[in-house]
């Protein structure tokens, strides 16, 4: 789900007393049709809202052309939305000056502040694309669409509607970032207003807007912003413990905030002692920052000992580390909580040095040491920098981790056919969390945490990824289903014959991993589909003694769009899964041939499908009878899931053909088999110490694997061992049983 309409009921933190779950006060609604961003038709109340203060910001920075572009947007803008309204009765046009203040503050150029103040015209007036780009230039008109949402499509229900709107802004985004800024100032001044709405309202929007852009705003390294969201969301999700909450901070921070500022002024001296000059501040920790370590970690607000940290901006690199030394001379540290984000940057760019030391008192203090360039970074993310390079200047890392991220957009998206899919792909990268993994060669890679190794295969490269086979941690070989630490070295081991394999969705965490894997299988599922599809298609049309080779291919094509298929190879994809059956098909051929009914031509039926190879996704060999090359064999095929194949004798075969005999046909092996197969084998051999491995030896003494093993004994001292193994064929099982039946201690078997 990409929101909730209400919000689930979540642990409750010890030691935080909850009143009654009341909703932030509201007033009441005014009568009319609701517009979009809270818009209803009713007389606005007090003045006109007047463009000025904006202006007044952006003068010391905007040359004068720019100034009159703006004002030209404004006008267009309060002309589009007169006469619409807010819900809390201020005229609509506050709202896009409102948004276009917000972009001011991270001093965005004109273009954006246009489309800020003109980014909900598509969307609720009668303005046209093609009017904005004649009148503001493609950048302004692309923006502007970008930020609109899909209102006149018609969909099923309501997420997947809000999840093509997403997905259509964030890759809005991945052309153009200056989109996302443009939609976070707008969200942050919808939260900022949100008692105006209804509660139902404001649960969804809050639920929103902390499961999606909070963590766009952290993604992209807006930190204040960040926190201001995740707050907000707290607030109208769980008003009665955000109140709570804030008071228990305020009442905490008489006492804790005179101990803190003896403590800046220890600091002061110590640093001065050690020839560095800091700006320092204290800072306090978010109220949504403390409740989730209250929940996360079980303890009562009593026990958070970092409601409060202190910060220094120190003029260089240099005295970064300088300052460092000097507050671990002057306190204990707290080795456990120390991070170098300055030598290994989060992947949103932020560089801090972060220690805890123990304060005068007992508790822990958190500081964050940085420099006025980290401390701008850390503010505003990527709107301190992406757009005020200057020519010819090469792109900081954090550009660079931008565009690889936006990037990773389009790619996910290519491989993504589903609006919801693409959401969920996405979330998982949003997540700040994250394990910083190094390549053989030294490059750094920060990864989602709980990454794995196939994650960081196809962080590498996508074919890096689809030819994974083995990987190396530290040096040591590991399974790629191995979880990655901080620090690890990885090398991924590849073969150029190997492919993805379906149970890798079970551990892939990212987003580019999974959308990578699922469209492997999808490509290798549709290909392999039409090819058995094909071979189906062929043997039903020659039971009506039609040849195929000599079919026009005109023929088939209409017989696809009669069926409703898109083409021909979707058909036969069709049909290789079992969504459409063979014999149909062919007789729709013939009824198309002959202009009358096809049945009466019906003759036996063909030479048999002849299996090679049963490792791929349209065509397996059933898990409930196990069969082997050599058994005699019958194809069922399972709608949506290709040709299954089952032993002839197999119960389970017998009671399905007798309730659907039409979508069961005639199946062969192949002269030459490629592989090995699983089938299940159960041994009783006199129970003697030892007696186990000595079953295992002759097993493997003829090439065959164990894949899994069960042993019980009985009360006659009779072990029974049961078997899952690997063999090429039913003479390789039959070899395997002769050995078996050797052993001193061998009872009895049978294949099951």
């Amino acid at each position: 789900m990409l929101h909730s309409e209400a919000v689930p009921p979540a642990q409750q933190p010890a030691g935080l007393t909850q009143t009654k779950p009341a909703a932030p006060p509201a007033p009441a609604r005014p009568p009319g049709r609701a517009r979009a961003s809270f818009a209803a038709a009713e007389p606005a109340r007090g003045d006109v809202a007047s463009l000025e203060p904006l202006l007044a910001h952006v003068r010391d920075y905007l040359p004068a052309k720019d100034l009159k572009r703006i004002r030209e947007a404004y006008r267009l803008s309060d002309q589009a939305h007169l006469g619409q309204f807010r819900a809390s009765g201020d005229a609509y046009i506050t709202h896009p000056i409102a948004v276009a203040q917000i972009c001011a503050g991270w001093r965005l150029d004109a273009d954006v502040l246009m489309a800020a103040l003109l980014h909900d015209v598509l969307e609720d007036t009668g303005v046209t694309k093609v009017e904005l780009n004649e009148r503001f230039g493609p950048s302004v008109a692309e923006m502007v669409d970008g930020l609109s949402k899909l209102d006149k499509i018609e969909f099923g229900n309501r997420e997947q509607a809000q999840a093509e709107s997403f997905r259509k802004m964030l890759l809005a985004m991945a052309r153009d970032v200056r989109v996302i800024l443009v939609k976070l100032a707008d969200r942050l001044h919808n939260m900022r207003t949100l008692d105006a709405v209804s509660r139902h309202r404001q649960l969804r929007i809050a639920g929103e807007t902390a499961e999606i852009y909070a963590p766009i705003a952290n993604r992209l390294g807006l930190h204040s912003l960040y926190r201001e969201l995740q707050d907000l969301s707290f607030r109208y999700q769980y008003p009665a413990r955000y109140d709570a909450l804030n008071k228990a901070v305020q009442n905490a921070g008489k006492v804790r905030r005179d101990a803190l500022g003896r403590v800046t002024d220890t600091v002061e001296k110590a640093l001065l002692k050690m020839g560095v000059t800091a700006e320092i501040s204290s800072r306090e920790k978010s109220l949504y920052s403390i409740y989730r370590k209250m929940v996360d970690k079980k303890i009562s607000f009593s026990e958070v000992t970092d409601l409060f940290g202190i910060r220094l901006v120190v003029p260089d690199l240099a005295q970064c580390y300088l300052a460092l030394g000097g507050l671990h001379n002057t306190f204990k540290p707290n080795t456990s909580r120390f991070k170098d984000f300055i030598a290994i940057p989060k992947a949103n760019g932020y560089q801090s040095l972060h220690t805890t030391v123990i304060g005068p008192h007992g508790g822990g203090i958190e500081f964050q040491i940085r420099t006025p360039q980290m401390h701008q970074v850390a503010e505003a993310g990527v709107a301190a920098h992406w757009l005020y390079k200057s020519e010819g200047e090469t792109a900081s890392a954090l550009q660079i981790r931008t565009l690889d991220w936006l990037k990773s957009l389009l790619d996910i998206q290519q491989q993504t056919g589903d609006s919801l899919e693409f959401i969920d792909h996405v979330k998982v990268d949003l997540y700040p969390d994250a394990v910083y993994v190094f390549t053989p060669k030294g490059q750094i890679r920060g990864l989602p945490r709980g990454a794995t190794v196939i994650d960081f295969a196809y962080s590498v490269h996508t074919d890096v990824g689809n030819q994974c086979v083995a990987a190396r941690i530290n040096g040591d070989l590991v399974p790629l289903r191995s979880e990655l630490s901080h620090g690890d070295v990885v090398e991924v081991i590849s073969d150029p014959n190997a492919r993805p394999s379906p149970s890798w969705l079970t551990f892939a965490r990212t987003g580019k991993a999974r959308s990578e894997i699922r469209y492997f299988l999808r490509r290798m599922k549709y290909d392999e589909s039409v090819e058995l599809g094909q071979r189906l298609l062929e043997q039903s049309l020659a039971s009506l003694r039609i040849d195929s080779a000599s079919l026009d291919s005109a023929r088939l094509e209409k017989v696809a769009r009669d069926t409703a298929a898109k083409s021909v190879n979707d058909l036969l994809a069709d049909i290789g899964l079992g969504l459409k059956l063979a014999p149909v098909i062919a007789r729709a051929v013939a009824l198309d041939m002959s202009g009358q009914s096809a049945t009466a031509r019906l003759a036996p039926r063909s030479a048999p499908i002849i299996v090679q190879s049963v490792d791929g996704i349209s065509l397996q060999c059933a898990p409930c009878c196990h069969p082997l090359p050599g058994d005699r064999i019958v194809g069922h095929m399972r709608g949506g899931h290709g040709l299954a194949i089952h032993r002839i004798e197999c119960e389970t075969a017998k009671r399905q053909m007798s309730r659907d005999a039409e979508r069961w046909m005639e199946v062969e092996w192949g002269d030459t088999i490629s592989g090995m197969f699983r089938t299940m084998v159960e041994v009783s051999v006199n129970d003697e110490r030892g007696v186990l491995g000595r079953v295992a030896g002759e097993i493997a003494a003829h090439d065959a694997h164990i894949v899994q093993v069960s042993m019980d004994t009985d009360a006659e001292q009779v072990a029974v061992i049961k078997f899952t193994l690997l063999v090429r064929d039913r003479q390789h099982l039959a070899d395997v049983f002769r050995g078996l039946r050797r052993l001193p201690q061998f009872r009895s078997l049978s294949r099951h």
